[in-house]
């Protein structure tokens, strides 16, 4: 579905991407996993052309990858945001709309969202009026609602309670399950052994794990992915030593 080839992003003398190569197969979970400053979100933009890369190139489900293609990406960013003043479904239609959705396919698609999420019930408050973690549930339904061929994910459990979250994660693998390819980056290993089926560590700009989950667990027997993922971080050239993964051991 998505093939990152030898891409290098600088800003000034700080190099946040170092020659990256994954392959992202149709249909997959892909988990993209690395601490802080390694290079994740800047990766994640580069997909979406909100920046360009110094060198090297994406494919898009077998061509090169055009302005035209975001069209088909659903993108939820770290960074959240609403317009705090506008009224939930007013705000969600706008945005839908943007995405290529008619007036009345974006209401009825919403509202088939909203009772699913337990939202509806908030269709006519303010932004503002609603939890973080409420205004985070508009957003996601937002981000999947045009149907887009690749979903990307940057850290989506953030804020969540254990409720929340699980059915987030129900809703990522029944949107899978209808041929979705979806990325998601996160800190949190138990979610990533969950959900993927292939992962990639990012370190210091540079991959430096990737491949199958069935694969890497089989290559270290006895391990869980967050003490592979740790020990891969300490044995890699980049020798970081500052991680910040959620270790469960």
């Amino acid at each position: 579905m998505l093939s990152i080839n030898n891409i290098t992003k600088t800003f000034g003398s700080y190099r946040a991407l170092d020659n990256v190569n994954l392959h992202v197969r149709k249909g997959s979970v892909f988990g993209l996993i690395g601490p802080n400053g390694a290079g994740k979100t800047t990766l994640i933009r580069v997909i979406n052309h909100i920046i360009r890369p110094d060198s090297g190139s994406l494919s898009f489900d077998g061509h090169p990858m055009t302005d035209a293609d975001v069209m088909h990406i659903g993108y939820l960013p770290e960074e959240r945001g609403l317009y705090k003043k506008m009224r939930v479904g007013e705000q969600a239609v706008y945005l839908a709309r943007l995405k290529g959705l008619d007036k009345v396919t974006a209401e009825q698609r919403l509202h088939e969202w909203f009772d699913r999420l337990e939202i509806n019930d908030w269709w006519g408050r303010k932004v503002e009026e609603l939890s973080k973690g409420m205004q985070q549930k508009v957003q996601f339904v937002v981000t999947v609602l045009h149907e887009p061929e690749l979903l990307i994910f940057d850290e989506p459990f953030s804020g969540f309670d254990p409720v929340n979250a699980d059915m987030l994660k129900n809703e990522i693998l029944r949107l899978k399950a209808q041929g979705a390819t979806i990325i998601f980056s996160t800190h949190n290993m138990p979610s990533a052994e969950e959900l993927c089926d292939d992962i990639a560590l990012i370190d210091h700009a540079q991959v430096v794990l990737s491949g199958s989950l069935s694969d890497i667990k089989a290559a270290h027997p006895g391990k869980g992915l967050d003490r592979i993922f740790i020990d891969t971080v300490r044995d890699a050239p980049t020798g970081n030593k500052d991680l910040n993964f959620q270790l469960h051991e």
